[in-house]
């Protein structure tokens, strides 16, 4: 699994989940970490991964769940509806891989290794139980299925965000996805944020706020950019999985057909 989005302004953080197994064959030729890629060698290897994997999904957390749970809770939330999803089509994985050395897919209730010991049932919640996380330092560039899992990610976040930039053309989320772009930082000053923004970050620009440094893409440094509140929500960890919390990201609009990509690619 890998995430992208984790250091936009603006728009959902999205999750991919690509399952293999011992039957599978070598990885599609060009496969490796999504940022490494350019939009159309990226577009291009989508079909190529979803033929190539046993399971795959990608799943999302919209700008309203981060403010509403923080950005670590919403990253959690993101890889639970990745993981209904590839279970639904019958495929529970017994190992999850994610890059870097922080997981943030396991509840803080559940006891790693453990976490598949009960009776397999869901929580209550409408969710899957967690499996197994292991973390591995640059997994996007020594692991074929994390790198495939952050293409896939990345090109529906993408076709999202040219969406979402139709509706609000000012931003150029065309070009930058939702990331601190010149256009984008120009256009929050002038305009404001707008319902697709995270508001519980400091955006830059906005009058009030702070204007910190900008933030490239899945930047580790976007927790300061949290406001004090929001920031001590996700210090708490809150479990998504909580009956409390939506189930599916409303607001978030459905593109089952990817707008192709255009423009300078944000990378």
């Amino acid at each position: 699994m890998d995430e992208v989005g984790r250091g936009a302004l603006a728009g959902p953080v999205s999750v991919g989940v690509v399952v293999i197994d011992e039957t599978v064959r070598t990885a599609p030729t060009g496969v490796k970490d999504s940022k490494l890629l350019t939009h159309r060698a990226r577009t291009a290897l989508v079909p190529r991964i979803e033929r190539w994997a046993v399971a795959h999904a990608v799943g999302h957390a919209s700008n309203d769940e981060i403010d509403e749970i923080g950005i670590m809770a919403a990253l959690r939330l993101a890889g639970v509806r990745a993981l209904e999803a590839v279970a639904a089509r019958g495929v529970v994985p017994d190992l999850v891989i994610l890059d870097g050395n922080h997981d943030w897919l396991t509840a803080p209730d559940e006891v790693g290794l453990l976490a598949f010991a009960g009776d397999g049932s869901d929580d209550g919640a409408g969710s899957v139980g967690t499996p197994p996380v292991t973390t591995m330092i640059k997994a996007d560039m020594k692991c074929s299925s994390v790198a495939a899992a952050s293409v896939l990610a990345k090109v529906e976040r993408d076709g999202l965000m040219v969406g979402l930039g139709e509706e609000h053309p000012d931003y150029g989320w065309t070009l930058n996805k939702g990331y601190a772009a010149p256009e984008h930082l120009d256009a929050l000053g002038r305009l404001g944020p707008c319902r697709w923004h995270r508001r519980s970050w400091r955006l830059p620009g906005v009058p009030g706020l702070p204007s910190p440094a900008v933030a490239g893409p899945d930047d580790p440094g976007a927790r300061a950019l949290l406001e004090p509140a929001a920031a001590a929500v996700l210090n708490e960890m809150v479990d998504p999985r909580d009956a409390s919390v939506p189930g599916r990201a409303p607001d978030l609009p459905h593109l089952p057909h990817l707008t192709p990509l255009t423009g300078t690619d944000d990378t």
